[in-house]
């Protein structure tokens, strides 16, 4: 029985890495994958999935109106062995339910990839509901500058210094985030819990 899958983590971790390693592997045994990628991210990458240290492929890219489940019905002569999406924590509550549905009616696995957190330490909604349906989840660990492992992301302003508000959706790579451990990132921001 196929599964639905979410690779979690900060951003820095490796996710596009670990997305392209693992195609790679189908690919090396002549399965047919596909690839997806949100159109937030798509427009910076010119359609691909590209990780940080030079890796890239191709990638379907997809809108918030995508029906998953449509769309791979009608490629099902294909013989689609995997289906993976980078940059997961973009996608609807619609979509999520959609992958299940590929997963649970087609068997056939869906890999997605994504920031668990956003900059002030919210869900994304595709974040929030892959933890809820996902079969599997498995954190992609990375660490913070003092060296303890890193669960949240910091924004950053032109200037280096972190942001407390602003939109939750903003493209941007080294230059625009940091990943931290909890410590580190409340002390960024300025939170005190007491």
């Amino acid at each position: 029985m196929a599964k639905l899958h979410f690779f979690y983590s900060t951003m820095n971790a490796g996710k596009s890495t670990a997305l392209l390693q693992s195609n790679h592997n189908y690919k090396e045994s002549n399965l047919k994958t596909l690839l997806f990628v949100p159109k937030s991210i798509a427009d910076k990458s010119n359609g691909k999935i590209v990780s940080r240290i030079g890796l890239e492929a191709d990638a379907i890219v997809v809108n918030d109106e995508y029906e998953f489940y449509d769309e791979i019905i009608k490629k099902q002569s294909e013989k689609i062995s995997c289906i993976f999406v980078d940059e997961a924590q973009f996608l609807t509550k619609k979509q999520v339910h959609s992958l299940g549905k590929i997963a649970d009616e087609l068997n056939i696995p869906v890999m997605t990839y994504g920031i668990r957190t956003d900059f002030q330490g919210e869900l994304f909604e595709g974040s929030k509901c892959l933890l809820a349906w996902a079969d599997e989840l498995r954190e992609i660990k990375t660490v913070c500058y003092c060296g303890k492992k890193a669960i949240m992301t910091v924004r950053l302003n032109e200037e280096g210094k972190p942001v407390r508000a602003g939109e939750q959706i903003h493209i941007g790579g080294n230059e625009s985030y940091t990943s931290m451990c909890r410590q580190h990132f409340k002390s960024s921001l300025g939170i005190n819990e007491s």
